[in-house]
């Protein structure tokens, strides 16, 4: 099988980005299915290395055509935004946002002009990309934006449990005003065309509902009646395979157990707080997490957008203490989608 080449982009240079890139590139498998090209900046990758005492060379090329992928080599596009000592470790920044946002919309162009498979990303910090005057709530925005993408929707795996959001990066006030049945709908449909992405020929579907036992018929809210229940009715019309609503408080237990592929969950967390129970393991007597699973995708894109499933980690940042699992999760998740991209 040819490899695929995939653009992996170094996140926010302050957090653990730089970190989890190289470590995961230190991994032989890695170079088996794919030809990893970082996005970021030489400054950052090589304090990396240094601080992570990785045996591993750095390669900077122009173009991604140049790259060859090969073990023992990280191959990179510096653009050049960090000078030596020129960034605080776990502190947001200007420069730090600036550099991170570039990265991304870097990565997004050579996706669109197919010059890559897919695109990984290391985690940026919101506040510093805010900071450098990018008013985006996240990853998921700015690839929409950069994309033209209307519909889209932040699908979590970990193992065998799967989400999808309805809504993610909003006031919980406002996630309840933007349960409406056309959404719900579209992000049921998402959940379906993710997971046939991911390689589920019949995804089983479960949805979640918004109140507290899904409302116990009206008596805690009507949005079960008014809008999720019509839009999963019409999925069913569609031949769509989804269930529900089910209580919150059981559906996700239902998908683990192997009853649903996926849930389609209603707002930010309630679908990351099962997601992270399930894929997190905590080391109380290091205070450090020992293990890091999971993936994050934008399902309804043009092209393929994997990430990891924690943020930018700023106090174990710049220490070689980050876990590079969930990196290394991303990148298996992203070439998978990658070879079908086109199912509908």
């Amino acid at each position: 099988m040819e490899r695929k080449t995939v653009a992996i982009t170094m996140g926010d240079p302050a957090g653990i980005g730089p970190e989890i890139v190289v470590k995961a590139l230190n991994e032989k498998s890695v170079y088996e299915d794919c030809i990893p090209v970082v996005i970021g900046d030489c400054e950052a990758l090589k304090d990396a290395i240094c601080f992570s005492n990785i045996d591993i060379r750095l390669r900077e090329i122009q173009t991604v055509e140049e790259a060859v992928g090969e073990y023992g080599v990280v191959e990179y596009i510096n653009l050049g935004y960090l000078k030596p000592g020129g960034w605080n470790y776990k502190e947001n920044s200007v420069i730090c946002g600036e550099a991170s946002f570039q990265y991304v919309v870097y990565a997004i162009r050579l996706a669109m002009d197919r010059k890559v498979a897919a695109v990984i990303t290391a985690p940026i910090s919101k506040e510093a990309i805010n900071m450098a005057g990018h008013h985006y709530s996240g990853h998921t925005e700015i690839f929409a934006e950069y994309t033209g993408t209307r519909d889209y929707a932040m699908l979590l795996a970990s193992e065998n449990l799967r989400v999808i959001h309805v809504t993610t990066h909003c006031a919980l006030s406002e996630a309840c005003r933007l349960i409406r049945k056309k959404r719900v709908l579209t992000v049921i449909k998402l959940a379906d065309k993710g997971c046939k992405m991911l390689g589920i020929a019949n995804p089983r579907i479960g949805v979640a509902g918004l109140n507290p036992h899904c409302s116990e018929d009206g008596l805690f809210g009507t949005e079960e009646a008014s809008e999720i229940i019509p839009a999963i009715q019409e999925a069913k019309n569609l031949g769509i395979n989804v269930e529900g609503p089910e209580s919150p408080d059981t559906v996700f237990v239902k998908c683990k157990a192997g009853i649903y592929d996926i849930v389609v969950a209603m707002y930010h967390d309630q679908g990351h707080i099962p997601l992270k129970l399930n894929g997190f393991q905590w080391d109380k007597e290091n205070g450090q997490y020992k293990s890091v699973r999971g993936i994050n995708c934008t399902i309804g894109l043009p092209i393929i957008r994997a990430s990891v499933d924690h943020g930018t980690a700023f106090g174990k940042a710049g220490e070689g203490r980050a876990n590079a699992d969930s990196m290394l999760d991303a990148i298996e998740a992203g070439l998978k989608m990658a070879g079908n991209l086109h199912i509908d």
